[in-house]
């Protein structure tokens, strides 16, 4: 799959915001229908992105698009306006089990079948962002090929489960990593949630690279001055290429002699050491590929 890093949340109704989001080095551009978006604009919001994916304002910007949840009562309504051709994927908010998934496959199946759209194209990023979505995260994350990322809101998250939100964002530490391990063993990708201050980039900085340690691929930003940063901070360093190359290189040569070990600057090397320097290598080349506009 191709790089997540940053999914940059545009509000549906703010025309000039779609607009400037072409220029943008988002990995992706999700146009909101959702909570970005006030309850008198829904139906003006949902009229606009439809004519923001047919009209290709975005170029060629991979388009995701937030709907409505199930509870709303609108979610069929923004999926009828929205699957066309041009959508790349849809962002589906609380989730809650895996048939919710699965009726939302159903959908966009019957959609492109019906618009000329090749056959599962239009991929799902679902939230988890309930206690229930949490606990059945992994469950979520593979009840269908469409899915491609589960997405983490801690927002929606703290307000379900009563949790005290604070900066530090310590109550969150478990939430994430249940993320990521349903992520990792569905084999999708997982994405952190918005870093809500905007202005704090060095607060940004820090989260981020908290993210990324704890095995996300991506953050979900919810202003332009965030792409870049959070961009950097998931794009493995020069140093950090070097190194993985000096390991996989070296263990492919113990590995040819017949050892399962050996050592880079006095540090061990074992198949685990030399599979996670290999995931570093894919990652730098798929990002740079992206950057080429080769992927």
């Amino acid at each position: 799959m191709e790089p997540l890093r940053t999914m940059l949340s545009v509000p549906g109704n703010r025309q000039n915001m779609v607009e400037k989001a072409r220029s943008l080095p988002a990995d992706a551009i999700v146009l909101d229908l959702e909570d970005s978006v006030p309850v008198a604009e829904k139906v003006n919001a949902r009229a606009m992105v439809a004519d923001a994916i047919a009209g290709h304002i975005l170029g060629e910007q991979r388009v995701f698009v937030r709907i409505n949840s199930f509870g709303s009562g609108l979610l069929e309504h923004d999926l009828d306006a929205v699957v066309i051709p041009g959508l790349d994927g849809i962002n589906l908010p609380k989730p809650g089990s895996a048939e919710d998934i699965r009726a939302v496959d159903s959908i966009i199946g019957r959609l492109e079948t019906e618009r000329g759209i090749e056959s599962s194209r239009v991929r799902l990023t679902p939230w988890i962002e309930t206690a229930r979505g949490l606990l059945n995260a992994f469950e979520i994350a593979s009840a269908s090929p469409r899915v491609v990322a589960i997405i983490f809101g801690a927002e929606d998250f703290t307000l379900d489960t009563g949790m005290q939100r604070s900066i530090e964002g310590d109550e969150l530490f478990q939430p994430r990593i249940m993320v990521v391990v349903a992520a990792t063993a569905a084999e999708v990708a997982a994405i952190d949630t918005p870093f809500n201050d905007f202005r704090d980039e060095a607060g940004l900085v820090r989260e981020t690279s908290l993210a990324r340690r704890l095995g996300f691929q991506g953050k979900y930003v919810i202003h332009p001055s965030q792409v870049e940063p959070v961009n950097q901070a998931f794009r493995p360093s020069p140093e950090e290429v070097e190194q993985a190359r000096r390991v996989v290189e070296a263990f492919d040569a113990a590995e040819a002699e017949g050892f399962a070990s050996t050592s880079v600057d006095g540090k061990m090397i074992d198949i685990p050491i030399a599979g996670r320097a290999r995931r570093l290598l894919s990652v730098a080349d798929s990002i740079e590929r992206r950057e080429k506009g080769t992927s």
